[in-house]
């Protein structure tokens, strides 16, 4: 017998586009612009385990540069050559290839330098007390007890 408070299994290509197109407050969330993320594990109530199904465009970025204080984060390359930026590093990744960023790592990104779309699959626990770094931006992250991400400058002075 099936429990109706658990969704039935869908096509991950069917799934809802997330209404929001970033969490970044300007000047950072138009540098998302083209970015397309489904929130896979959303869609079946999962509280500990963030799962998403990005969708890059030909020159828009997965995220700003960041490394987590807590959460772990893992991708898996499903179309495409995005190209993963890690630390000071780059290199251009295929189909099939994964990553794994471990809590307290190089701060990381993808940017999609092809001329054809790319889609991964993102994965990242939801740790509580999460911190977020931004390297080469003045913006920090920090989930507050409402369980939302609020920024700030790195100086602590909030976003407006």
């Amino acid at each position: 017998m099936s429990d109706p408070t658990e969704p039935n299994p869908i096509l991950a290509s069917n799934a809802p586009e997330r209404i929001r197109p970033s969490n970044y407050p300007e000047p950072f969330a138009s540098r998302m612009q083209g970015r397309k993320k489904h929130p896979l594990g959303d869609l079946f109530h999962l509280k500990n385990l963030g799962v998403n199904l990005v969708r890059l465009p030909p020159g828009s970025l997965s995220a700003l540069h960041h490394a987590h204080s807590r959460q772990d984060e893992f991708i898996y390359i499903l179309e495409g050559h995005p190209t993963l930026l890690r630390g000071d590093s780059a290199v251009q990744l295929a189909p099939g290839m994964i990553a794994g960023f471990p809590s307290g790592g190089l701060a990381h990104h993808l940017e999609n330098r092809s001329d054809a779309d790319c889609v991964i699959l993102e994965v990242g626990d939801r740790s509580p007390s999460d911190n977020v770094s931004y390297p080469s931006d003045d913006i920090q992250a920090i989930v507050g007890v409402d369980g939302q991400w609020h920024f700030t400058h790195k100086d602590g002075r909030p976003y407006q």
